[in-house]
């Protein structure tokens, strides 16, 4: 029996959705609204964990929902790619697997206050260039290519260790 299967070590699912108006993504800049958030000071897209009962696209509807204020129809996301996480999260032995989505919002008016943090639409161009996650370096321009993925990152101590990506 492997870890998973004596409960040693835990697989954690969870979604990230990058929602875009025209050429403009929404990202959460993570300001220490939550206290002890892993991901403070870093910008990402919208997410968080599965629950028991939901598919990833109807965690990636809640998530876009609770954290943007934003009810998109199902037609509005599309699935981009799968990313693993062995041990991101060492303490709690936890590898997470994550589903990345996209999604067309109609406009970019949001009267919201994201409990996770400041949200902005950033332009393209810039995503980039902003403070992520060092793995995000490598599949965001995937995301934004609109261009599928599969990907493995492995992190120590808060670095990419090593990564296999590949387009699909």
């Amino acid at each position: 029996m492997n870890d998973f299967e004596t409960g040693r070590r835990k697989a954690i699912p969870a979604v990230l959705v990058y929602p875009r108006c025209g050429g403009d993504w929404l990202m959460i800049h993570r300001s220490g609204k939550k206290k002890g958030d892993v991901h403070e000071g870093k910008w990402n897209g919208l997410g968080g964990k599965c629950e028991a009962d939901e598919s990833p696209l109807e965690t990636a509807r809640r998530e876009v929902l609770e954290e943007a204020g934003l009810d998109l129809p199902p037609t509005a996301f599309r699935a981009l790619g799968v990313l693993q996480f062995p041990n991101f999260k060492p303490a709690k032995s936890e590898d997470w697997i994550v589903f990345v989505f996209t999604a067309e919002v109609p406009t970019k008016e949001l009267a919201f206050d994201c409990p996770e943090g400041e949200l902005h639409w950033v332009t393209k161009s810039a995503v980039l260039s902003l403070p992520l996650w060092a793995g995000d370096q490598h599949f965001l321009p995937l995301v934004l290519a609109g261009r599928s993925f599969m990907g493995t990152f492995w992190y120590q101590d808060g670095q990419v260790a090593r990564h296999w990506l590949e387009a699909l």
